[in-house]
């Protein structure tokens, strides 16, 4: 039986490939890549020849029963994304996880991650922290994650493009109040910088979705507890509920977040709402 390793590239800075990295995917039967035409480029750089194989969202299952069958019979493999470690907000968890359930041994060979190099240079608490990906484009279930993570005390840290930069930051002004944020942008590469600023202030920065250039990574101080929702009645926190509908969260769901966060009743809380409507 084979193993499945999971390879760190960089993420901008080709002189932060280890060598264990490069080793491992010299010594591997074949390699499993996002974007075959990305990886093929690192590859070339480090003179490495070995099969790609495109693994990514829309192939995964298909893509994933032949990358089992080929280490159940004995080959190696390796599995990269486009630049980081692999698995973390991406489709490789699930050839991870195929593995793991079919008792196929993976290592890791870590390398760069975009995650933990915004948090280590962005001046804020890293003693515990939340990473949450990207935003959904979909305007309800955006409003219901920024409901969701708003009053959590950890950093909390998000990718983003530069295209909807603008929006982001307003959506979470809207829901963070006017919190301490770092926006780190194109990490390891020539222009990288790293802005510590406000809400508010980014806002200023960024007027438009075309002021923005670069992959940004943005990290925000959690929740002070003087922030955090306090209801003493269940009218106070029914207003709570009804503030967050009127950003467009789901009733079920400003519900839920609201009773979590006041100690009511989300049933109560529910009722209430269908009332008045």
């Amino acid at each position: 039986m084979g193993i499945l390793y999971v390879v760190g590239t960089p993420i901008g800075n080709l002189g932060d490939m280890t060598y264990r990295a490069v080793e491992t995917l010299k010594n591997v039967d074949f390699i499993c890549a996002e974007d075959t035409r990305v990886t093929l480029k690192l590859l070339n750089h480090f003179e490495i020849k070995k099969p790609l194989i495109c693994y990514q969202e829309h192939n995964a299952a298909q893509a994933g029963e032949q990358i089992l069958a080929r280490l159940l019979a004995g080959e190696n493999a390796a599995i990269v994304t486009d630049a980081g470690m692999p698995c973390i907000s991406d489709p490789g968890e699930k050839l991870v996880k195929l593995c793991a359930e079919n008792n196929v041994r993976t290592e890791v060979v870590p390398g760069p991650s975009a995650v933990i190099s915004a948090l280590a240079i962005s001046g804020q608490n890293t003693s515990r922290f939340r990473f949450e990906g990207f935003l959904s484009v979909n305007k309800r279930q955006r409003y219901d994650h920024l409901a969701q993570v708003k009053d959590a005390r950890e950093t909390l840290i998000f990718y983003e493009a530069p295209h909807k930069l603008h929006k982001t930051l307003r959506d979470m002004l809207d829901y963070f109040g006017d919190r301490r944020i770092s926006l780190c942008r194109e990490l390891t590469k020539l222009h990288e910088e790293v802005i510590r600023t406000t809400l508010s202030a980014a806002l200023e920065l960024y007027p438009d979705n075309k002021t923005a250039k670069g992959e940004f990574v943005l990290v925000i101080e959690g929740a002070a507890e003087e922030d955090i929702a306090e209801a003493e009645t269940i009218e106070q926190a029914f207003e709570q509920v009804q503030a967050l509908v009127e950003k467009g969260v789901r009733g079920t769901d400003a519900c839920r977040e609201i009773a979590r966060a006041t100690g009511f009743s989300k049933g109560e809380l529910y009722a209430m709402l269908v009332e008045i409507k």
